[in-house]
């Protein structure tokens, strides 16, 4: 498992195309917002929902084998009990990176994941580490490219 911070950056430096699998069409939910964040970065993203034929304007597949092009990162927004397959469809596609969100822990697709030379990633979201690690947090909505704990002594409040 990836856990660590050299790891994590190495991962989000090298590979550049994401397949968002439950990747909302719907602007206020999460999945939307990491994937809006990550094109805006200079990533390729690739929506798998079989609900939608369009995503953010990139055609939406309904599942990873329908995916054209090579996948690096298979990034999941689906629950714990629904990794599994898709991670075998990670693991027949060749993508790079089995990553599952915030709250998403399955240990076991993980380690079958790595067993099939894939590296893994659990509970963390790619548009935080990303911001974190490359320097997009902010206070304002602006890239200060710091990140600190400390409060900008000019702001009035």
């Amino acid at each position: 498992m990836v856990d660590d911070i050299p790891g994590l950056r190495r991962i989000l430096k090298t590979n550049r195309v994401i397949a968002v699998v439950g990747l909302s069409g719907d602007w206020f939910r999460p999945s939307y917002f990491a994937a809006k964040y990550m094109i805006e970065h200079g990533y390729t993203v690739i929506p798998v929902n079989p609900r939608y034929p369009e995503i953010l304007g990139q055609k939406c597949y309904k599942s990873l084998r329908d995916i054209p092009v090579k996948v690096d990162i298979v990034d999941c927004f689906r629950k714990t009990q629904d990794i599994m397959p898709i991670a075998e469809d990670a693991i027949a596609i060749k993508a790079k990176v089995l990553w599952q969100q915030l709250g998403v822990l399955n240990v076991e697709a993980a380690k079958k994941a790595e067993a099939a030379g894939l590296e893994a990633v659990m509970d963390r979201c790619v548009k935080i580490e990303h911001g974190r690690l490359f320097g997009g947090l902010n206070w304002c909505g602006v890239n200060t490219r710091v990140i600190s704990a400390k409060r900008p002594r000019w702001l009035s409040y």
